[in-house]
């Protein structure tokens, strides 16, 4: 089944693109990545084309202003190199200095080189602003697979939440509680088959094979450039799981993989929806995504906490109306989803 098509973002597939590249950016550049990915950044380009490495370690919009304010030296483009924190620090600066991007991710773990806007972090809130678009997004297969599978395989969560966004949207729209966005069957219906599309391939994603990679990007690719597309509308993409991963994020103040935790989310709110959660956690399964708590290094008190205020964090931060907003998350719903968690055992390395 081929996915919709859509007319955003440069994205190139292949091998030894990282080389390519140190050939292709402007220098001096502006290196965005993580510590762990020094040497090999070190081993492909150049140092005196290097103005400035940084290491994403914060979304705060106080440190992303710094940033682009006090750039050691002149930089003529900018090169993210990572996951979705490094390839959202690198958007920021483009957008700032207005300096030409281009973006290779390390792994599939996000849709974030597709997305314009960058996920900021104000006094601890996600919010989406700036426009960056990279010249190119390089898509380099033996880069991605040396990634541990499990950030690769966390990146159907940019693509199955659409399972419990597309129930939000047309609940808030029967409801009279969506006036920007109505309910557009065909905008739906394109979701639908990015969201098939992807499930048809989880075995694929599961193993990280080109073909999984070049299925997942693809989704990516079209999931972070429709809600630019279809008018800044969120509604195919994002419901109430995202909802949850951001509570999250905010009780703890700590950084997690992003689709590990919507998953999660999309878990427990498809229980919420009674939208058919066994098979959605069918797929979460087949694709291998870690979510248990254990699993993600975090505490059964922790999610549960989080889920009983993810709806005073929606109506606080006045996010538009999903299934949170009119059903409680129950002692009952938490253990229904659990004992779903719980129900047949796999593996997940």
């Amino acid at each position: 089944m081929p996915l919709p098509e859509n007319p955003m973002f440069h994205v190139v597939y292949g091998r030894n693109l990282l080389r390519s590249l140190a050939e292709t950016a402007n220098p001096p550049y502006l290196i965005v990545t993580m510590p762990e990915l020094l040497s090999m950044v070190k081993e492909e380009f150049e140092e005196r084309n290097i103005g400035y490495v940084h290491f994403a370690l914060s979304l705060d919009i106080n440190d992303l202003e710094n940033l682009a304010e006090n750039l050691p030296q002149q930089i003529n483009s900018v090169i993210g190199i990572g996951g979705g924190r490094a390839l959202d620090v690198a958007k920021y600066v483009a957008w700032r200095k207005n300096l030409p991007l281009f973006q290779l991710p390390t792994a599939t773990s996000t849709n974030a080189a597709f997305t314009h806007r960058i996920a900021v972090r104000i006094e601890g809130v996600v919010k989406y602003i700036g426009w960056a678009i990279p010249q190119v997004v390089y898509i380099d297969f033996d880069i991605i697979k040396r990634a541990p599978p499990h950030l690769n395989r966390a990146g159907v969560g940019d693509v199955f939440c659409i399972h419990t966004a597309l129930y939000d949207w047309k609940l808030a729209t029967e409801r009279s509680m969506e006036k920007l966005w109505p309910w557009d069957p065909e905008l739906a219906e394109e979701a639908r088959k990015v969201l098939q599309t992807v499930r048809n391939y989880v075995d694929e994603i599961a193993n990280v094979t080109e073909t999984g990679i070049r299925i997942l990007t693809e989704a990516h690719r079209w999931t972070g450039a429709v809600y630019h597309n279809a008018g800044w509308n969120p509604r195919p993409i994002e419901g109430c799981e995202h909802f949850f991963y951001y509570t999250l994020e905010y009780i703890t103040r700590k950084a997690y993989i992003h689709g590990e935790i919507v998953c999660l989310g999309i878990l427990f709110m498809s229980v919420l929806q009674d939208n058919d959660p066994e098979d959605i956690w069918r797929s979460i399964k087949a694709a291998k995504v870690r979510i248990k708590p254990e699993e993600i290094g975090e505490e059964w008190s922790t999610i549960e906490k989080a889920l009983k205020l993810t709806r005073k964090y929606a109506i606080d931060n006045k996010l538009f109306y999903t299934t949170i907003h009119e059903r409680e998350i129950t002692d009952e719903i938490i253990k229904k989803a659990k004992d779903l968690l719980y129900s047949s055992q796999y593996s997940s390395v």
